[in-house]
């Protein structure tokens, strides 16, 4: 049985990375996908596609895996460049701005 290991990705309407931390551990699927000749439902007999397991940390994750005997592989995400300012978002907003502010 395999698994990867990978950090979930932000939400699209998060700007900031505060519940971007935790490991996530899923089952990779190993039997193909049957389809249902009378309602055309797809389905698969195997149950642990449907599991996912949330960790700290990413030793926390290999520690279970290695435990149970599930060969896991390791998705490390790309690291985000930080954005940051000189006046920050509050010097739109300053008193001694030396333009016009238009909207």
């Amino acid at each position: 049985m395999r698994a990867r290991i990978f950090q979930p990705a932000r939400n699209a309407m998060q700007s900031g990375s505060a519940r971007a931390t935790g490991w996530i551990l899923e089952f990779q699927q190993s039997a193909t996908r049957d389809v249902d000749p009378l309602m055309g439902w797809v389905s698969n007999s195997e149950m642990d596609t449907q599991v996912r397991l949330q960790f700290d940390t990413v030793e926390a994750a290999l520690a279970y895996a290695a435990e149970r005997g599930i060969e896991a592989d390791v998705i490390t995400p790309k690291p985000r460049k930080p954005v940051i300012r000189q006046g920050g978002y509050g010097e739109n907003f300053a008193t001694s701005r030396k333009g016009a502010w238009t909207h």
